[in-house]
């Protein structure tokens, strides 16, 4: 197999974590005979210095041009005092608006080494293996009117929570689609109790799930489904719910699994290009240092060959890897305990590429 990955590194963090990822992806074209041709661009704070946009046009070209998207972090306080059109993170609304990448997969799945990362319970925590199906390309982030004005004499801002039944519908039917492959179970979150656009998700939710007879659907209003996160997670299967509460809810999981620098996501459309981040930010104080967490990243780009190039057994590989890794003790500063001995960027991703190679040679 030939693809063509866009790697898009960022700021902060991202360009360390971006250089490991790819050195794992080698190793897997290496193993499984594929080529994969890697090419790299501009986004968000590094984008805005090197040209004043946050997404140039040649970066968008590229990712038009490519199999998939790798992308490392954007964001930090250097431009907190830009223009809303000149932050980081614009360039990464603009990517996933440009491409029709609607859907944001996230899944969370607690490994048991790590099991003492997380501040809740092992007895909470045992078990859990979810997925959450964030609609990403509407809803408040993206809503018209978006502006300061005076109200009443004083000053006031307005943002649009705006969904139509056409984008309701088409990720409900990607969390059924994927709820298929688990265990049959969607829980729809909304504030259908307070919430016009949270009525229409609600009433659409029903319909489509008709069509999906055997699988279970079940609602849940936002505030208790953010509890309930905590007490038990073990109830959920796939959680599917619009941008600001897929957003909030799923930095929340994060803490489930004990770090955010364990958490993978994609951002897909119905023509399975993709665009893979780690869920966590560009943690600009620790850039440079060499102690960033590539193991997010790393999922990240297993996620690419599963969903993006169909490449189940190199995603599994992946996966298997860095289990393997983890089990060893083999652990990053943010995830390790104060008795434990961290590791750095470079050593934690050698160890899942020598992981990988244990793999090859067994397999023979």
């Amino acid at each position: 197999m030939e693809k063509q990955i866009l790697l898009l590194p960022g700021d902060g963090i991202g360009p360390e974590i971006i250089a490991e990822t790819k050195r794992v992806l080698e190793e897997i074209a290496r193993m499984y005979r594929h080529t994969f041709r890697f090419i790299e661009g501009r986004i968000g704070g590094d984008a805005i210095d090197a040209t004043g946009s946050p997404l140039p046009e040649e970066t968008l070209g590229l990712a038009k041009g490519s199999d998939a998207i790798l992308l490392g972090a954007v964001g930090g306080p250097k431009w907190d005092g830009n223009a809303p059109e000149k932050r980081p993170e614009k360039g990464l609304l603009q990517i996933r608006k440009a491409l029709g990448l609607y859907a944001n997969l996230r899944p969370v799945r607690v490994l048991e080494p790590l099991m003492g990362a997380s501040t809740l319970k092992e007895e909470v925590l045992a078990d859990v293996d979810l997925l959450i199906v964030r609609e990403l390309t509407g809803g408040l982030y993206f809503g018209e009117p978006r502006e300061r004005r005076q109200i009443n004499g004083e000053d006031g801002a307005v943002d649009t929570l705006l969904y139509t039944r056409g984008e309701i519908e088409r990720i409900l039917h990607q969390a059924f689609q994927f709820a298929r492959t688990r265990k049959k179970r969607v829980v729809s979150v909304d504030k259908a109790n307070v919430l016009e656009s949270s009525r229409l998700w609600r009433e659409v939710a029903d319909e489509v799930a008709r069509e999906y007879p055997d699988v279970t659907l079940s609602h849940m209003l936002v505030d208790n489904a953010a509890m309930q996160l905590i007490r038990d997670p073990r109830q959920f299967d796939v959680i599917v719910t619009e941008n600001l509460f897929g957003d909030i809810l799923s930095d929340e999981a994060s803490m489930i699994t004990g770090s955010l620098g364990l958490l993978p996501s994609a951002s897909m459309n119905t023509s399975k290009v993709g665009l893979f981040e780690p869920v966590h930010g560009s943690a600009p104080d620790i850039a440079g240092t060499g102690a960033a967490n590539p193991l997010a990243t790393i999922l990240s780009a297993a996620m690419m060959l599963q969903y993006s190039f169909g490449l189940a057994d190199e995603a599994k590989a992946i996966e298997v890897a860095v289990d393997r890794v983890l089990a060893q003790g083999v652990r990053t500063k943010d995830i390790a305990k104060a008795s434990e001995n961290a590791v750095s960027t470079t050593a934690i991703t050698n160890a899942v590429i020598e992981a990988l190679a244990l793999k090859s040679a067994s397999s023979r």
